[in-house]
């Protein structure tokens, strides 16, 4: 079986999704290469399976033609840094490329549209790859959903959003994964911290959010952090708060010890000295009172002392424990089953960044509803990509290594045949200073 074949096998099918998921058919035609009609009607039985039961919003991966799919953002003006596409340094396949910023400090917003969606009612998963290459210091990898009616020719950080996610790193206080849900108009930011991949490779970042009001965020397709939007946002007015009416009783006694009433200060306490004159320090022979003026012994602290007097302490009888005003059920507080439905009429996926040192690229954006296709397109398409940029890696990282290890033994043998030419030449001073000598 050909490639093109058994694309145009299965191309009539009418997906769910705006776009045909013509990388995953490329992914299960390659499995099924070569193999029998069998093989081939199970991959595509298989295809099939996942994609009647995925809806996706909006995918990308920068192939030909991304230029008229995206937007680049004018909001910075001249300030506004230049995307390209690349696949990097090292890579797992040299034609799969991403969207790379280039310029140092520079800002860079760019936007694509998608068709207008929400996801009440159902899971949203937003995933897609970062590749910090050039060893960032201080940059945003962040990605936002932004709802329509947004401008993308001055898409920018004033610009509204429903969503941000995604790494921000600048130099050693943040290093931190952005979750933040806009909600009745503000921003609000993730209480717990998830930390970021910092080295040079892809990884996959995945939020998913569930109508059930429980979110997980993946790196690597490993969670590594999950909970609930009520715990982990402050985006709903607490249930209870402190009665700003009840205030504490006057005979309330918070006092956990006490001075001891028994306890006396001891008679002529106050009559010994803070210091005292140096019993040991003598009049120096030489010293004339005349004219250096009258000897007198320096002061020392006096061990006697023992500061200002206070009586012993002892446990308060009375003693209550702190006062805390009582709980009551806040009148501001307004319940919210629909929490989790933050993406009320997406228009546009977009990236708005400031990034000191460029380099950073972005790929296979993904918004759907089902978790698992995601990580069925991850494992099928990004894992094979990443091992390969792995192993490119390693191989370049030995060759480098290998490279400075003859250069550091280059440079040993030369520093020792300079040493060895120094010793001849001094043999030679030697040999004609004693020729001297015998004349």
């Amino acid at each position: 079986w050909k490639l093109e074949e058994f694309w145009n096998l299965v191309n009539p099918i009418k997906f769910q999704a705006p776009y045909p998921h013509r990388t995953l058919v490329q992914g299960w035609a390659k499995m099924a290469a070569g193999k029998s009609v069998s093989m081939a009607l199970l991959a595509m039985a298989a295809l099939l399976f996942v994609s009647v039961h995925a809806e996706v919003f909006f995918e990308e991966n920068f192939d030909d033609g991304w230029e008229d799919r995206w937007v680049k953002s004018s909001f910075k003006g001249g300030d506004e840094g230049t995307w390209t596409t690349s696949a990097g340094k090292f890579y797992g396949d040299a034609t799969n490329k991403g969207l790379k910023t280039t310029t140092d400090y520079r800002w860079y917003d760019i936007s694509a549209k998608t068709p207008s969606f929400s996801n009440k009612g159902k899971t949203l998963v937003l995933q897609y790859t970062v590749k910090h290459e050039q060893t960032l210091d201080c940059g945003g990898g962040y990605i936002k959903l932004a709802p329509t009616g947004v401008d993308q020719s001055k898409f920018g950080g004033d610009s509204d959003y429903s969503i941000m996610f995604g790494p921000d790193i600048c130099g050693y206080s943040t290093k931190r994964v952005h979750v933040i849900f806009t909600y009745n108009g503000k921003n609000h930011l993730i209480k717990r911290e998830i930390k970021p991949e910092t080295d040079e490779k892809t990884h996959i970042y995945t939020l998913i959010v569930k109508p059930d009001n429980t979110y997980e965020v993946q790196i690597d397709l490993k969670k590594v952090q999950d909970g609930s939007l009520y715990d982990d946002w402050d985006m709903l007015a607490p249930k209870k708060i402190k009665d700003p009416k009840s205030f504490k009783p006057d005979d309330w006694d918070e006092r956990e010890m006490i001075d001891d009433p028994d306890d006396k200060k001891p008679d002529g306490y106050d009559d010994i000295p803070k210091q005292i004159v140096d019993p040991d320090a003598k009049k120096p022979d030489d010293w004339d009172d005349e004219s250096d003026g009258e000897w007198e012994a320096p002061m020392i602290d006096n061990p006697e002392f023992k500061g200002e007097w206070k009586p012993k302490k002892i446990k308060n009888e009375a003693y209550k424990g702190k006062w805390v005003a009582p709980d009551i059920d806040n009148p501001d507080f307004v319940d919210d089953a629909e929490l989790y439905s933050v993406v009320k009429d997406n228009g546009l996926v977009g990236f708005e960044l400031w990034q000191v040192k460029a380099g950073t690229i972005f790929d296979n954006i993904l918004v759907c509803d089902d978790p698992e296709y995601a990580k069925a397109q991850a494992e099928k398409i990004i894992v094979p990509f990443q091992k390969g940029e792995k192993e490119m890696k390693e191989k370049a990282d030995k060759e480098e290594a290998e490279k400075r290890r003859q250069e550091e033994e280059e440079r040993k043998a030369k520093e020792a045949l300079e040493d060895d030419d120094d010793d001849d030449d001094d043999d030679d001073d030697d040999d004609e200073d004693e020729g001297k000598t015998e004349l």
